[in-house]
């Protein structure tokens, strides 16, 4: 208010020039992250600022959707591609300049801090607990380790996607965080070709997306999807570029009810979340796991492995299992009627719309970016 006692309009955010870096780039084609920096970095563009990602494939545009692409090589290893493209990256930020830098993966945290050097503000996502994960040597596992205690310091503000991480930052290293999530569109598409082609029927399989790695357990859910007696089919979709030895045992099935295509990203995923009969998510480790946000917001019934942050982001709106009952689980929802699956994905959206809209959680990272003047 004015000294009159008028309400004024608040100051409006000046366009700044943001960069996001540790990701493989957008669009999306590999996982969570990629997909919140295309989701985030176009809303950003949509709203006057200038937004810059660093991407690890060349693309023939410089740039999508508004967002200016830049490409630089890295080490294609499975041990240095994350970090050796970040380094890269944090070079040629420094010496192009950015209002702004926002870093995505905890294990990027060493390289937050040389651009506060040269006066541009760094956040970082921190994502989960990295370091759990089967597929890390000692040494990646503690460099994980070194990252989380880097990542209370190093960044400017530290970000985290889930109550758990939030909770385990401040538990552990007494640091407080930022806890944004990821968001979600809401509601089905109802185009189906992708299904078709890989011969589904709507309302016909269960579906499982993710990185096939250890952790996120598609062999459990093929093996217990195995011991059901059904016409319906399971859809494993997703790869990993260094989990051969895994995929191979996944694949490894002579159960023809079982489809396995590989990645799936764009319209396609869309399809396959918005007409299966039910989503399974069995991801261990992490933060917030944005496939399982999207199935719920495209009205999903999920079924979700019980853990601390599968519970948090599912919220009573999915049905929990534990390793050792996803057979019965299944037959369950095999038993329902339509109109109960309905419910369950209505509730989905539901809590999707109230907690994980792209637009909210680009409301939070708007106003730590660029504050009102």
């Amino acid at each position: 208010m004015d000294f009159r006692g008028r309400t004024l309009a608040p100051r409006r955010r000046t366009a700044a020039r943001i960069a996001i870096l540790g990701t493989r780039g957008i669009p999306a084609r590999y996982g969570g992250f990629e997909t919140f920096a295309e989701e985030l970095s176009t809303r950003l563009v949509a709203r006057g600022h200038f937004v810059k990602v660093y991407c690890r494939e060349r693309h023939p545009e410089l740039t999508y959707r508004g967002v200016r692409r830049v490409y630089l090589p890295t080490w294609r290893h499975k041990y240095f591609d994350t970090i050796v493209h970040t380094f890269l990256s944090t070079l040629h930020l420094i010496f192009r300049r950015a209002d702004v830098a926002l870093y995505c993966n905890g294990a990027n945290a060493i390289f937050t801090l040389a651009p506060r050097v040269f006066r541009i503000p760094t956040l970082l996502n921190v994502d989960g607990l990295e370091r759990k994960r089967k597929k890390w040597n000692r040494l990646a596992k503690a460099w994980y380790a070194i990252s989380e205690w880097l990542a209370t310091f190093c960044p400017a503000v530290t970000i985290t996607d889930a109550r758990q991480i939030e909770a385990y930052y401040w538990e552990r290293y007494r640091k407080r965080t930022q806890f944004i999530p990821y968001g979600a569109e809401t509601g089905k598409v109802a185009t189906a070709e992708v299904v078709a082609k890989l011969g589904l029927e709507r309302g016909g399989y269960f579906l499982y997306v993710s990185r096939m790695e250890p952790e996120n357990n598609a062999l459990l859910v093929r093996q217990a999807f195995e011991q059901v007696a059904t016409e319906v089919k399971l859809a494993l979709i997703g790869d990993a570029p260094y989990a051969q030895e895994y995929i191979q045992r996944v694949r490894d099935t002579r159960d023809r009810r079982v489809v396995m295509p590989g990645a799936i990203y764009g319209v396609g995923y869309q399809e396959l979340l918005s007409h299966c009969l039910a989503y399974v998510h069995a991801t261990e480790v992490g933060g917030t796991h944005p496939a399982l946000i999207e199935a719920m917001g495209r009205g999903a019934l999920v079924l979700y492995l019980n853990t601390a942050e599968n519970a948090e982001v599912a919220g009573g709106v999915g049905i929990p299992f534990e390793a050792n009952d996803l057979k019965q689980k299944l037959q369950d929802v095999l038993h329902m009627s339509s109109e109960q699956r309905a419910e369950w994905g209505r509730l989905a959206i539901e809590r999707v719309s109230e907690r994980y809209g792209w637009d909210a959680v680009t409301d939070r990272y708007e106003a730590l970016l660029v504050p009102r003047p």
